[in-house]
């Protein structure tokens, strides 16, 4: 099968130090990034010709969310550009990734540079988080929020807990289920000497945390922090030049086929990640058991038994039996999942640590926390609820 995917690979990455309050502006920390990504890829910014990066500059009311603007930052590296693109609405953030892939593929630049910064802990150090619908004037009742705030649907972990919520009542999942989840992903942060949470987290500690929306508590949310990361996406022919290897893009899938609110979706126990999914196989014949190592999107716990369940990796009401004490999920176990410790132990970074986790382990260098099979093939999932987008790579080796 012959696809746009099968034309690009990401031949560089880079990450700034990610942590709680770096006090380091947003600018400083993008362009950190994405110099490491295109020296890793052995390049020059001269090579570079494409810039793209997730949300842009939006307006949020979520302090530190939104990275710098692409124009800032080509100003700032005096990038010379055949393309450059901000993606907010559509998929989730692998969409801009994506995105590059295909304007790679059609020819319209060779060496895309993509990027994703947060500064949100810093931002919202001074004080309580704001909700996403607590803007305040006009924007609190904009948008679909605004029929769920009477109900004190106030940010996205509320909508997040409903469809935990009915995951447990219809799925048989359960606070054990997500605790696995959660327990196992710290187990993995404490190999990664660049994960913020790196301290052991029992069972008791899990259970014992504060409830933030029932069933989801403390440690059923990932974590705010500050960094950037970038990666470096370009045209196939330049694989065998890669000083750290490349990694090939298999397929892809952004398809959006349910309701666009949170409330409407056909089933709450479901959420985006069905079409996203469905669409990535279609456009491969690789399977899910071909998978040696997954990094799902884990804003919130639940979200991998659902993308678990998305993906097919079990049947639809599985996800419990499949993840049980964790142990299918660690390195050693079935499918090696979230293995520098996800958004919840090694902080959120929107989805970008997880591709770039994902290289790291099918390039073999991932120190500790490397999977001691090797892995050839990796499947990274990003977003949850009416966004969603999913990523197959593989090694440059694997056939």
């Amino acid at each position: 099968m012959s696809s746009f995917e099968h034309d690009t690979v990401i031949s560089g990455i880079g990450q700034t130090p990610i942590g709680r309050r770096l006090s380091n502006a947003s600018l400083n920390l993008t362009l950190d990034a994405c110099r490491a990504a295109v020296a890793d890829a052995g390049l020059e910014l001269s090579d570079i010709d494409g810039l793209f990066t997730w949300p842009g500059a939006v307006n949020s009311p979520m302090p530190g969310f939104s990275g710098p603007a692409s124009e800032v930052v080509q100003d700032a590296l005096r990038l010379r550009l055949n393309v450059r693109q901000s993606v907010y609405e559509g998929g989730a953030q692998l969409t801009a990734l994506i995105n590059a892939c295909l304007m790679v593929a059609a020819g319209l630049c060779r060496h895309a540079l993509v990027y994703r910064t947060t500064t949100e802990s810093s931002a919202q150090g001074g004080g309580r988080r704001r909700g996403t619908n607590d803007g305040g004037g006009d924007d609190a009742a904009a948008g679909n929020f605004g029929w769920l705030a009477p109900f004190g649907v106030m940010s996205i972990v509320n909508s997040a807990a409903l469809m935990a919520m009915r995951h447990f009542e219809t799925r048989g999942t359960s606070r054990e289920t997500l605790a696995a989840v959660a327990t196992t992903q710290r187990r993995h942060a404490a190999m990664n000497p660049e994960a913020v949470l790196r301290s052991a987290m029992t069972l008791d500690d899990y259970l014992g945390a504060r409830m933030i929306s029932t069933p989801l508590g403390l440690f059923d949310c990932d974590l705010p922090v500050d960094g950037a990361t970038a990666f470096v996406v370009s045209h196939r022919d330049y694989a065998p030049d890669v000083p750290g290897g490349a990694v090939f893009v298999e397929a892809s899938g952004t398809a959006s086929r349910e309701r666009q609110s949170w409330e409407h979706i056909d089933d709450v126990a479901d959420m985006s990640a069905n079409g996203a999914a469905a669409q990535l196989w279609s456009r491969t014949s690789l399977r899910p058991e071909d998978v040696d190592v997954a990094m799902l999107y884990d804003g919130f716990s639940i979200f991998v038994p659902m993308w678990l369940e998305a993906f097919g990796f079990c049947k639809v009401g599985g996800a419990a039996e499949f993840i049980g004490d964790g142990s299918p999920l660690s390195h050693g176990g079935r499918l090696p999942t979230n293995t520098h410790g996800g958004q919840l132990s090694a902080g959120r970074t929107h989805g970008f640590g997880h591709i770039r986790e994902a290289v790291v382990q099918l390039r073999g260098s991932g120190g500790e926390r490397q999977v001691r099979s090797r892995p050839r093939v990796a499947l990274v999932a990003n977003g949850g609820g009416t966004r969603a987008a999913c990523l197959l790579l593989r090694a440059a080796d694997h056939e």
